[in-house]
């Protein structure tokens, strides 16, 4: 007899954390159980708990716990493996079961569950080996606790119905800490765990009903007893002769393969119009909007061409979005993606555009300004303030692409804090054409100036498209070719079929009307945008629905974070919100609506953050150099013991240029550490710690990370910002806001340990300093 074996997540997970023995054992286990499940070497076994979970022998003191999942009509046994652990933590009350909400195979593991929790609800662990395992020690009796339970306001028919698993619902009503719901919740189901983490966060029955419960609930309720029909519905890895590749991955395998739930729908979604995905970071924003780059690549036909775009506002970002999707999909698949940041697709719009030798040279908005400075300086004009004008140009006249003075009369100026009379508007609009006829004059434009022009160019090529659509259908459907331009074939189509769209919040105005002419809005799942506006570092403000991407009714929101740990997350959540009030604290939602942090949690633990203050900047890098060197010690080896290459997973951030050079020759001529610059294109060099800004961290992750130079005056730039107190309150709160974002995303870079510290006094940002 032959049996098909798969791996439960929860197994494969726990795989990775063995012994690279162990894991080969495993290997050989796997290929005997196909053969022959019932080879006597194995020494499966039935637990005396629950009927359904089955123990065999991978080694002397390593067991695999498997469910049958029904037989194929050609007598082939079907087996999930749901747990590979030492024999010492094999107990008899091990349960599985189907999900009566996602009709899924669920793995309830009460052995990691408190003994204060357990003592409350009348359980006893009974080890399933007794002869040989250590008895579990007696809880003492300060663990007793007579405290309100955590989840007091709720019945455990509402947890029931809101999908938590059978076994656990009395647990979860006496857990009386957060510690304690933590150990509960460490080895359950993942809806289980996201409803309890969500009500103990604060969120209401019908707020997790909605947002966690409701987008996996099966459309009927499903035969628990089905275990071959709950299998097709449980996200499993099958073994095979690969497995052993599969497990030496590690836990990167597991970012390839496993979709939250919640995720996996928002993955699938067939949407009639643009759809957006928003949450905190660690949400999986970035992963969702790469498997749904996967999922639209594979609904597609065979083709030479690129009808999908995956795009982003950095250069940096667009590298690692590339790495990321190699390691997704096949060659053919990307082979359809075109990925390019959005700059570089803006160009390529203007390079198509602009006859030879008639392209103008690009320049950083500093230079722009510095013209803006000296045409008014020139006119002696002192009704603006330079920053000011320049921004109004920026966003308000190129972010709408506004052609005339009338239009510009009439145009929107939300978030720009300042009214402005109609005299005001006349005379910002006679400055901005001599600005503007000044930076032609001197053959340059800005990053914006391109985006606009860009812009103008799609929507001009979009509306061809449709003329040419419309003059086919009058025509009979026969086929038309424009003879007005040199390709002959460019009015075609779009240039895109399907658009992705990550870290959205800080694209300009201009960024998307290009996009949206860049795929035809009849068709569906043309755009989807990943973004979160509490990490917004540019200030490019946008409401999608003026700009004719409409989402309403297609936005999704995560609150689960799944790279920052509890500890890193408060410390991050303070400086967005230093009064501790997430839900009051409002950004916008990319189209004028609001957006909070409220719900927003974390399922990891870890150490505390480490906030450390210095008398001098001196002796703060050399402390920075003693960090790093433990650091780099401890990460030099995995669980196991085998050496491993610690390089790319520590980081340095800093706010400013100068401040990297000064970190990479401290820690290379004092601490003996080779550093790599976070550059537009990555990291420079091979060194073992990356060292960059700010912004350069946007979109990346690393296991440990040290935000260096956190004092007052350095974070927020006092000297930038602080003569906007008076002259222009509204641009100070803005520029204040965009300050927090910016250390509110560094902070959130660091997956297991977070280092900040600051020479003088902290920065206003850091509360608990």
């Amino acid at each position: 007899m032959t049996a098909r074996l798969s791996l439960y997540r929860k197994a494969e997970e726990e795989l990775y954390r063995l012994d690279r023995s162990v894991k080969a054992q495993f290997y050989d286990f796997s290929h005997n159980f196909r053969k022959n499940p019932d080879l006597p070497g194995l020494r499966r076994k039935r637990l005396k708990g629950d009927s359904r979970i089955f123990s065999a022998r991978v080694n002397h003191d390593y067991r695999a716990l498997l469910t049958p999942t029904g037989t194929d009509a050609d007598g082939t046994e079907s087996w999930l493996v749901i747990a590979v652990r030492h024999r010492r933590d094999v107990y008899e009350e091990l349960q599985v079961a189907v999900n009566r909400v996602t009709g899924e195979i669920e793995f309830v593991d009460l052995a990691v569950v408190g003994d204060s929790a357990l003592r409350r609800a009348g359980i006893t662990l009974t080890p399933a080996e007794p002869e040989q395992a250590e008895q579990a020690p007696k809880p003492s009796p300060a663990l007793e606790s007579a405290a309100r339970p955590l989840l007091a306001d709720y019945q455990a028919e509402q947890l029931r119905n809101l999908g938590v698993a059978e076994q656990l619902l009395e647990l979860a009503l006496a857990v009386t800490t957060s510690a304690e719901l933590d150990q509960l919740l460490e080895g359950a189901p993942l809806l289980s765990k996201d409803v309890l983490y969500g009500l103990a966060a604060g969120m209401d029955y019908d707020e997790v009903r909605k947002e966690i419960t409701a987008p996996v609930k099966l459309d009927e309720e499903p035969d628990t007893e089905d275990f071959a029909t709950a299998l097709t519905r449980t996200k499993v890895t099958t073994v095979d002769d690969a497995v052993r590749a599969v497990i030496e991955e590690g836990d990167f395998r597991a970012w390839k393969v496993f979709l939250h739930p919640t995720q996996e729908r928002i993955v699938h979604r067939h949407n009639n119009g643009p759809a957006r995905v928003s949450g905190g970071p660690g949400t999986g924003k970035t992963i969702v909007a790469l498997h749904r780059v996967k999922h639209l690549a594979e609904q597609l036909p065979p083709g030479h061409n690129k009808p999908i775009l995956l795009t982003t506002f950095t250069k940096n970002l667009t590298t690692d979005l590339r790495l990321r999707l190699a390691s997704l999909v096949g060659p053919e698949l990307l082979a359809r993606v075109d990925i390019a940041h959005i700059d570089q697709l803006a160009a390529r719009v203007l390079g198509e555009n602009t006859a030879p030798g008639r392209n103008k040279q690009r320049v950083y908005d500093h230079v722009a300004l510095n013209e803006m400075r000296q045409l008014l300086a020139e006119l002696d004009d002192q009704r603006f303030e330079p920053d000011f004008l320049f921004e109004e140009w920026e966003q308000v006249i190129l972010g709408q692409s506004i052609p005339t003075r009338s239009d510009y009369f009439k145009a929107r100026r939300a978030g720009r804090g300042r009214a402005l009379t109609r005299p005001e508007r006349n005379h910002a609009w006679k400055l901005v054409e001599q600005f503007t006829a000044r930076l032609d004059k001197l053959g340059v434009e800005t990053w914006g100036q391109a985006a606009e022009r860009a812009a103008r160019f799609e929507i001009e090529r979009a509306s061809k498209i449709k003329a040419r659509q419309e003059h086919k259908d009058e025509i009979g459907g026969k086929d038309l070719i424009h003879r007005d331009d040199s390709s002959g074939m460019r009015y075609l189509g779009h240039r895109y079929r399907h658009i992705v769209v990550d870290e959205a919040q800080d694209l300009r105005p201009a960024h998307w009307k290009m996009l949206r002419a860049m795929a035809d809005p009849d068709l569906p799942n043309d755009m989807f945008i990943a973004g979160d506006t509490h990490q917004r570092i540019y200030d490019h403000q946008v409401a999608l629905g003026a700009l004719g991407i409409n989402i309403r009714g297609r936005a999704d929101r995560l609150t689960l974070s799944y790279r920052t740990t509890k500890e890193i997350l408060a410390e991050a959540l303070r400086v967005v919100d230093p009064k501790g009030k997430s839900g009051k604290v409002v950004y916008d939602d990319l189209d004028d609506g609001s957006d909070t942090l409220a719900g927003y949690r974390s399922v990891l633990h870890g150490p505390e953050p480490s906030l450390s203050q210095y008398d001098t900047w001196d002796k703060e890098l050399a402390a920075l150099g003693t960090t790093l060197r433990t650091w780099l010690g401890e990460l030099s080896t995995d669980d196991s013991g085998a050496p491993r290459d610690p390089g790319g997973r520590i980081a340095v951030c800093v706010a400013d240029r100068e401040m990297v050079s000064q970190t990479m020759y401290s820690l290379a001529t004092k601490a003996g550490i080779t550093c790599a610059e976070l550059t537009k294109d990555g990291p420079k060099g091979d060194g073992e710690v990356h060292v960059g800004t700010m912004h350069r961290f946007k979109g990346l992750e690393y296991q440990r990370l040290a935000i260096i130079g956190a004092s007052d005056g350095i974070i927020p730039r006092t000297s930038v910002i602080e003569r906007y107190r008076t002259e222009d309150p509204p641009r100070y709160e803005r520029e204040q806001r965009k300050a927090r974002s910016l250390l509110f995303v560094a902070a959130t870079r660091a997956r297991d340990a977070l280092r900040i510290s600051w020479h003088g006094k902290p920065s206003p940002y850091l509360p608990d300093a």
